[in-house]
């Protein structure tokens, strides 16, 4: 074809490239994001939501936290219950799946099934960090036990396996060892009483739904089961006719037996590398959830995780690196790994008021506007301006698994500016606003990060200012009172007095 018909595929060659360049629309109606926008997105949500077993869609099926997570905002502004229960359902129904560990805790990536019993198993950082975000925040909302204990268990699960000694975050963990996907994780019931004794074995099988036969079932593997539960432990309580404290703690020292003894199995393969942009969101997860838990050693692995990335994935010119391996910091990063570390610095500096964090967010804005920002229609793209040139430079503002990068910091631009006075920071979101308005106005609920931003612009949102002695009674008393609550139009700036 080339040798006969040369001039046609340059003519189509370039034409292709024409089409890849062109600006996408900006003006498509409607041009706002408000909130008829909000409305329809929580609309949409509503028919991909799962009224039996929870979550959005079928199998395979994902968490979904981002979602969950611009729920709660929407039942926060409107006060609709079925919102509330939507998140509550889907978050009680994955936590008693075999989609979460409840040996070693931590949640596996999603459920190839429709009501969350099979998993496949791989555990990654990013997961982890939302799901504790959004725990954390229904538990501010509802003060219910069950959703503390998950956040606190998913945080052992981060610290314990996910945490490099200098302190930033490993990326994930494979679903195979031993050549065998979930290997790992399963159990047959003879195992299990071989390990526990009888009277426990048939107590644990019994909640966990372990069987003679086992509940896994992938083709190949035999009599294996999946621990996993299919009632609440008060249900279980009741039907045994045993004190629900009491159950608890017979199957928390049956669980740690288990653990022990899966400890000395073939681990599956860690991914070892420190991602810039997953770290920061897990750095932003143990900062809320320090905050929302009252567990300042979190925000301690929050601060040494931060310390180790501006230390080592942050050039001497100021910018990010994107990995971090085996003591070398590497790539260009990208719109991603700006947004989720600033977001990661903010609530590190909620937590801490430590202003060296607050400075490095607003020192990480700048250069992101600077390196990213599109001079003619608003928004940043996912490269940098002096990055390869490519045929096309995308700009996204829709969420796949993460949260698009115009999202995080169209929420992060707004927080800056209530934080500083900035008024620059309010004109670059609402132009980021903007610019995106038309194509995600039309799917909102495919862009939920970025409705959780509107959420706080459309506001009321406002600036919580603590004056007082650091660590004094008054002072921890009244941060106290405002971070056991949900609120997420508020920013918190620590005045000494």
């Amino acid at each position: 074809i080339w040798r006969e018909r040369e001039g046609e595929v340059q003519n189509l060659a370039n034409r292709v490239v024409t089409a890849l360049q062109a600006k996408p629309e900006t003006d498509a109606a409607p041009k706002n994001l408000d909130k008829t926008t909000l409305q329809l997105a929580y609309h949409q949500l509503s028919t991909l939501y799962d009224a039996e077993h929870g979550g959005m869609g079928r199998a395979p099926k994902f968490p979904k936290p981002l979602m969950l997570s611009y729920l709660l905002r929407y039942w926060q502004r409107t006060g609709d219950p079925n919102a509330l229960e939507m998140v509550e359902h889907t978050l009680q129904a994955i936590r008693r799946g075999g989609i979460y560990d409840h040996v070693g805790f931590g949640f596996h990536r999603y459920a190839t099934d429709e009501i969350w019993l099979l998993p496949h198993f791989e555990k990654m950082l990013y997961n982890q960090a939302l799901l504790l975000m959004v725990y954390t925040e229904v538990y501010q909302v509802t003060g219910k036990a069950l959703y503390a204990q998950t956040a606190h268990e998913i945080a052992t699960y981060v610290r314990r396996d996910m945490t490099a000694p200098e302190g930033g975050f490993y990326s994930a963990e494979d679903a195979d060892s031993e050549g065998e996907e979930g290997i790992f994780y399963l159990w047959t019931t003879a195992e299990v009483e071989r390990i526990l004794g009888a009277e426990a074995a048939a107590l644990f099988n019994d909640v966990y739904t372990l069987m003679p036969e086992g509940n896994f079932d992938d083709g190949k593997t035999v009599k294996q089961n999946i621990p996993h539960l299919t009632e609440s432990m008060a249900a279980a309580a009741k039907r045994l006719q045993m004190p629900e404290a009491a159950l608890r703690q017979r199957l928390e020292a049956s669980r740690k037996q288990l653990f022990a003894v899966r400890k000395k199995r073939i681990h599956p393969l860690k991914d070892d590398k420190i991602l810039t942009d997953w770290n920061g969101l897990m750095i932003a997860a143990f900062a809320k959830a320090g905050q929302g838990l009252n567990a300042p050693g979190y925000v301690a692995t929050a601060k040494k995780a931060a310390d180790f990335l501006l230390r080592n994935l942050r050039g001497e010119d100021g910018r990010l690196r994107k990995r971090y391996r085996q003591g070398q910091a590497g790539l260009t990063a990208h719109i991603n790994d700006y947004a989720y570390v600033i977001w990661g610095l903010l609530e590190l500096y909620e937590a801490t008021f430590e202003v060296p964090y607050l400075q490095a967010a607003i020192e990480l804005q700048h250069l992101m506007l600077k390196s990213f920002w599109d001079e003619q229609q608003g928004g940043f793209f996912y490269t940098a301006h002096d990055s390869e040139k490519l045929l096309t430079r995308r700009k996204d503002a829709f969420d796949m698994a993460l949260p698009s990068g115009n999202s995080v910091a169209a929420l992060n631009l707004l927080r800056l500016e209530r934080m500083t006075a900035n008024t620059a920071f309010a004109d670059k979101a609402a132009a980021l606003f903007n610019a995106f308005a038309g194509q995600v106005s039309q799917s909102p609920s495919s862009s939920t990060w970025m409705m959780s931003a509107t959420d706080f612009a459309l506001g009321p949102s406002f600036e919580v200012v603590i004056s007082g002695q650091p660590g004094s009674p008054d002072t921890e008393a009244m941060l106290s009172a405002l971070r056991q609550r949900f609120l997420p139009h508020k920013v918190v700036v620590f005045r000494p007095g």
